[in-house]
């Protein structure tokens, strides 16, 4: 027998089946708004020229307000390798 502890009771029950129908809805919105942001992204490198990759780190610095640490990441793994690689 496995460790799974059957719920007992309808009310149990119903909140388990509720739970799961909630988080699959956010599931199915969570991959439209994945598809949206791949769509944009070739739209927009399409248009300007820009290589997606670019475009999606643009995108992703912006979101976590986070160039400061993406330029020190940078800068650390040039020092890096041209201690290492030199």
């Amino acid at each position: 027998m496995s460790n799974v502890i059957l719920p007992s009771s309808d009310a149990d029950k119903q909140r388990i089946k509720g739970c799961v129908e909630e988080i699959a809805n956010a599931m199915t919105m969570i991959q439209a708004q994945k598809d949206f942001i791949k769509e944009a992204v070739a739209s927009c490198a399409e248009e300007v020229e820009v290589d997606k990759k670019y475009l999606r780190k643009l995108a992703s610095i912006h979101y976590k307000q986070n160039l400061n640490e993406v330029i020190g990441e940078v800068e650390d793994v040039e020092a890096l390798y041209e201690s290492v690689m030199k």
